[in-house]
């Protein structure tokens, strides 16, 4: 197979500072604009920040080891990477500026296919109006997808199945005899919710969580009236969350639903109920990512709790109607440390034993971000990652590549951890409408 050359866009870098491992035998081709873009975002305190860094590091250990502008070999087996400059006598359409990044960028693939005619040369770029623009001129371009858990986001686990069975099986399963699942006709994941489903009549059905298949089926938590800190399941899948939620032995749980499906009230609901009442962990621990939605306002003013109070109101708006709007019983539960609201920066590089974990908006992070807070998780903690994969403000991530996703795919083979996705919406009738047409 004849060797490619490939020009990796600067969100690339940004995205994963492994990347220029990626490519196999083929050569990299690195613009001196990457190399300043990339500049730019190396003192940011956030995971775009640390592969900037990461990627300069690495680009300084290939200098060491050759001439970048000659161009060195990346590792074994693998291609060579050369820095190349713009030197501004490729031609660009007169609707592309120079002095523009991409255009600039753009303008060193089109002098690799002139220079080099008879070699494949790809672009790569997570900006789908960079692979645009490339199509346009005849570049070949592409995504980044090493970095990708799923294909499309429609391929994501939900966590539940429907299973057709024999009628007799329903009956074994309702009078309490053990049920296990035949390896052979189902495929199921651990803690899997199923469906069970009459092959005589549909209207028949049987809802269970899957363990493995020596083990029988288990019966979905019927919680009493007063539900789980006041909090009672509306649909099947909230019960099968507070199922997860509430279960000891699940201690990796990942909840994904859109706005108003009680993913993140039900995972603080829970926390309250194990913590204040069955003294089962020693604190809630809530956190999120700080991430602004749309343009950020800048720099707050005053010290760093009332600097965080805009970032950290939507755990605080959970957790007062939890408490029925008592804002005194709150803060009475924060001074005795039995409830910590912290902004994500300051959970990295902690060991937390013995807590219960609640991550909200964990859709905002990156899949080394989230390494970096799960392995942070000490003896007899659970962690909950909560989210809407369909509502990312960070740019360098997407549906298919955020640190959610990549959590559910990676751990939904174990059986440390569940998942379930929330389908309906539950707030109210205005936030469930606005979730369809909107």
């Amino acid at each position: 197979m004849a060797k490619k050359t490939y020009i990796l866009d600067t969100n690339v870098y940004l995205t994963d500072s492994n990347s220029i491992k990626c490519y196999g035998n083929n050569d990299i081709v690195i613009p001196l604009k990457v190399l300043e873009e990339i500049d730019k975002h190396k003192k940011r305190q956030d995971g775009v920040g640390t592969n900037a860094r990461r990627t300069i590091r690495a680009l300084d250990e290939l200098r060491s080891a050759g001439s970048l502008r000659k161009g060195v070999r990346i590792g074994k087996s693998l291609g060579n990477a050369r820095a190349v400059p713009y030197d501004g006598a490729s031609t660009l359409p007169t609707d592309f500026p120079t002095g523009n990044a991409d255009n600039e960028i753009i303008g060193v693939a089109l002098k690799e296919m002139e220079t080099s005619p008879r070699k494949k040369v790809v672009l790569v770029s997570r900006d789908i109006n960079m692979r645009v623009k490339c199509d346009a001129l005849g570049i070949l371009c592409e995504d980044y997808i090493d970095n990708q858990i799923v294909t499309h986001i429609d391929e994501l686990y939900d966590g539940f199945s429907n299973l057709l069975v024999n009628d007799q099986l329903i009956d074994r399963y309702y009078s309490g005899e053990p049920v296990i699942m035949d390896k052979d006709k189902f495929s199921l994941n651990p803690n899997q919710f199923v469906m069970l489903v009459s092959s005589a009549s549909s209207k028949k059905t049987a809802l269970a969580r899957f363990v493995d298949h020596s083990t029988p089926l288990q019966k979905v938590t019927q919680f009493s009236k007063d539900g789980v800190w006041g909090v009672r399941p509306r649909n099947k899948e909230q019960s099968f969350g507070l199922d997860l939620l509430m279960n000891p032995d699940i201690p990796i749980v990942t909840l994904v639903g859109k706005a108003g499906s009680g993913k993140t009230l039900m995972a603080i609901a829970s926390g309250l109920e194990q913590i204040l009442e069955q003294k089962r962990y020693s604190r809630l621990v809530v956190s999120r990512p700080v991430q602004p939605l749309g343009k950020d306002i800048g720099y707050l003013p005053g010290t760093l709790e009332e600097k965080m109070t805009p970032w950290l109101a939507p755990i605080e708006d959970n957790l007062k109607y939890l408490m029925g709007n008592d804002k005194d019983v709150l803060d009475m539960y924060v001074d005795k440390g039995l409830i910590e609201i912290e902004a994500l920066t300051y959970i990295r590089g902690r060991s937390i034993a013995n807590a219960y974990i609640v991550i909200d908006e964990a859709q905002n992070l990156t899949s080394h971000e989230l390494k970096t807070i799960i392995t942070r998780v000490g003896e007899g903690t659970k962690i909950i990652l909560t989210g809407d994969v369909e509502q990312i403000d960070n740019a360098y991530i997407d549906e298919t590549s955020n640190g959610l996703t990549y959590a559910i795919e990676k751990f939904k083979t174990h059986d440390l951890s569940g998942h379930i996705t929330l389908k309906k919406g539950e707030r109210s009738r205005v936030a469930t409408l606005a979730s369809k047409v909107l």
